[in-house]
């Protein structure tokens, strides 16, 4: 199967015009729409952001590795 990317944005939602495809004419082709979650892209630089500013916090420098993966495995034990 020959896999073709290709971006467009929508300026009439009932239609949409697709040119210069890399197939010949009469050859099937299955068409897959998805549409770019611009809300999820904010959601995701909010929390990068709050990461960055947590992680900047006197309490959190204080942390060590050691600390954290001792964390990490008594949580896993179920303690």
């Amino acid at each position: 199967m020959l896999a073709y990317k290709k971006y467009v944005t929508i300026k009439d939602p009932s239609k949409i015009e697709l040119t210069g495809l890399p197939f010949r004419p009469g050859q099937r082709v299955e068409v897959v729409m998805i549409a770019e979650d611009e809300e999820r892209e904010t959601r995701v630089e909010k929390l990068r952001a709050l990461f960055k500013k947590t992680q900047a916090l006197p309490q959190a420098q204080a942390i060590s590795e050691d600390v954290i993966a001792e964390e990490i495995e008594e949580y896993r034990a179920g303690r």
